[in-house]
């Protein structure tokens, strides 16, 4: 960041001071020096919120019991947020987000889009026409090893591209959990995480990491999807398989009940020339193989680092990077996004920001897989 140019002021709705998601945002935003957290409505009861304000260093009047009283304020005041971060439950990012988009602020908000892919269509409706920019945050696309493998995709490296293989596995949900813990409450609550539970949750991670990275357009897919505890309202488990436009083949296990994974995201992408392969558990780190030669180990910052990654990454080689800074790269750009729409010249700023059409992709993707599945995994296109 410039001398001159002063932190953005950032809002947060929902993400109190106890929650995992709402840290992990704050720390993303405030790793580059660009935003400076000054408002939130950070819980669903008033007490909680301020508590939270409280903890995390508000201005008491700044703290508020509710989003749309923040919104309304914030949009009034001179020294207002200029972007709203968005970390509730999936059945409330389309309310929150309608009341600052509506209003100009920016918003950065938590993927899955919403929880319902009709609610889905007003969002992108809503969000066409607001001069605020949305931003979604799939913060596995900030990799700086991702960026590289999307880039050498796109400049040939592995040719004609032919299978995508990912994965997203968990095993946090192996059993039923206690009604105490707040996670697994809402994340398998079909009301307010939606219909997808797995596919929902990690599975639109892996699902849009496969599309950003090789660049395919996917083009139907079918789904066999489980809920293998007992009681389980949405899925816990899901075998899919998809077919791209281009005439590649691809394969997607979602999973949170794989005792021995932790968050075990797995990509590997193969074409008529080479193929590659990455770990986000082990994300400084990426195989590269042209057929016919021996395997190569490229690293994040290393000797074979594209010179488009060298601003993605903040340690020299060897110092490991990972979740933390990759998502501090969706805010990093998400800075430069918006101070080129304050300055009213967007170009080309960000332009591998995952945003809107991401959003409704991943929300068909939830709603074919459904609908695959309820019909014997039949084959459900994605248009």
């Amino acid at each position: 960041m410039s001398g001159f140019e002063r932190p953005l002021r950032l809002g947060m709705v929902g993400g109190g001071n106890d929650a995992f998601i709402g840290a992990v945002h704050r720390i993303a935003a405030r790793l580059d020096g660009q935003y400076e957290l000054v408002a939130g409505a950070l819980s669903s009861t008033p007490q909680k919120a301020q508590a939270s304000g409280q903890a995390l260093g508000l201005a008491p009047d700044r703290t508020y019991d509710d989003y749309k009283s923040m919104a309304i304020r914030e949009a009034r005041l001179k020294d207002g947020i200029d972007a709203v971060a968005i970390v509730t439950p999936n059945h409330m990012h389309f309310p929150a987000a309608r009341e600052f988009l509506k209003r100009g602020i920016h918003v950065i908000c938590d993927k899955p889009l919403t929880a319902t892919l009709p609610e889905a269509r007003k969002f992108a409706k809503l969000a066409e026409t607001s001069d605020a920019l949305m931003i979604l945050t799939h913060n596995y696309t900030g990799y700086p090893l991702i960026r590289q493998a999307q880039q050498m995709i796109a400049d040939g490296a592995l040719g004609t591209l032919r299978v995508v293989q990912v994965e997203y596995a968990q095993d946090w949900l192996t059993e039923a959990q206690p009604a105490d813990n707040k996670q697994a409450a809402w994340r398998t609550d079909p009301a307010r995480s939606g219909a997808g539970g797995s596919i929902g949750d990690i599975g639109t991670h892996a699902f849009n990491l496969a599309c950003f990275v090789t660049g395919l357009t996917p083009e139907s897919l079918c789904a066999d999807l489980q809920s293998f505890v007992p009681g389980r309202q949405v899925d816990d488990n899901a075998h899919i398989m998809l077919r791209f436009a281009e005439g590649a083949r691809g394969m997607l296990w979602s999973s949170q009940v794989a005792p021995g994974n932790e968050n075990a995201l797995r990509l590997r992408v193969y074409g008529d020339k080479g193929g590659l392969e990455w770990a986000q558990e082990d994300p400084n780190q990426m195989r590269f193989t042209e057929f016919g030669k021996p395997t190569q180990i490229l690293t994040r910052a290393g000797s074979g680092a594209l010179e488009m990654t060298e601003g993605l990454t903040r340690t020299p080689g060897g110092h490991p990077e990972g979740y933390l800074e990759g998502f501090a790269n969706i805010y990093l750009e998400a800075a430069a996004m918006i101070r080129a729409h304050q300055a009213g010249a967007v170009g080309d700023v960000g332009t591998l920001l995952p945003g809107i059409q991401e959003g409704m992709a991943g929300m068909r993707f939830i709603d074919a897989c459904v609908r695959s599945s309820q019909r014997d995994a039949a084959w459900i296109g994605l248009a």
